[in-house]
């Protein structure tokens, strides 16, 4: 059975999107609600939608009068609790113009390599996409250790694609696309497409250097592959594209995925 060709992203069935802490806080906080429509509006053609998102900790963050991410972890873990009550509200507020019903799914990355925490997670998720909710997902990093300091949503999201066996994966950030060195640097060209199983052998990709993050690209590349290696397609773009992306025009970077056993897309 065929996988999800970049032609047919307006016929995705199932998508997770995820976005990272920096497009969706601080000033960048107005970026929902456009996240928000394009999400809505590939929910209202009939496709099932799982938003990844973190932010939990920059959202927390002013309500605890912190300038910066702290950088102990029980003042991160603080951070988080307050920001997670506040970042889904604030998802669910602009869900409703579209009368949209989110659902909150907090894990970590052990719930999913614990079987059966893992098949109780896959449980709830396919039963909340076929009431046609929008489960929003995040680390929990209330109780995160390991994840909080090291982890990033990137792999969190691209095991939550493997779970659900998502048609694609669109992963968001700050750049519009992947380059083959950090793109403020001279030389750096852009990357449109990477085939199943291409090593990227030469290819040089930076941290996060919003402060409020862990990512950056080298996450990114890592979790395209683990999705891409699962059957899920992935396209790697930034926030601000995310209309577009949704759409099916050419925009971000293409991981072509390996093919799935027993499933179909377009």
């Amino acid at each position: 059975m065929s996988v999800l060709g970049r032609d047919g992203v307006r016929h995705a069935a199932r998508i997770v999107v995820k976005v990272g802490s920096s497009s969706i806080s601080g000033e960048n906080v107005g970026q929902i609600a456009k996240l928000v429509d394009a999400l809505a509006s590939a929910h209202g053609r009939g496709a099932e939608i799982v938003l990844v998102s973190s932010g939990a900790i920059a959202t927390g963050m002013p309500y605890l009068k912190l300038d910066e991410r702290p950088s102990d972890l029980a003042t991160q873990q603080a951070a988080a609790s307050v920001g997670q009550n506040l970042l889904v509200f604030r998802y669910q507020e602009s869900l409703d113009r579209y009368d949209i019903i989110a659902g909150q799914v907090l894990l970590t990355a052990g719930d999913l390599e614990n079987p059966a925490h893992r098949s109780n997670a896959q449980r709830a998720m396919d039963r909340l996409l076929g009431l046609r909710i929008l489960p929003i997902v995040n680390e929990n990093d209330t109780v995160a250790t390991h994840e909080i300091r090291f982890g990033d949503n990137d792999r969190l999201a691209a095991m939550v694609a493997t779970l659900v066996k998502a048609d694609l994966l669109v992963l968001l950030s700050d750049v519009d696309a992947l380059f083959t060195r950090p793109p403020h640097l001279p030389g750096a060209e852009r990357i449109d497409s990477v085939a199943a199983g291409d090593p990227l052998t030469g290819i040089e990709f930076g941290e996060s250097l919003s402060g409020v993050g862990t990512g950056g690209a080298a996450t990114k590349v890592s979790a395209a592959r683990l999705a891409a290696s699962h059957g899920t397609a992935v396209l790697v773009t930034s926030t601000a594209l995310i209309s577009e992306a949704l759409g099916g025009e050419r925009v971000g970077t293409w991981f072509e995925a390996v093919e799935r056993p027993g499933t179909h897309a377009p």
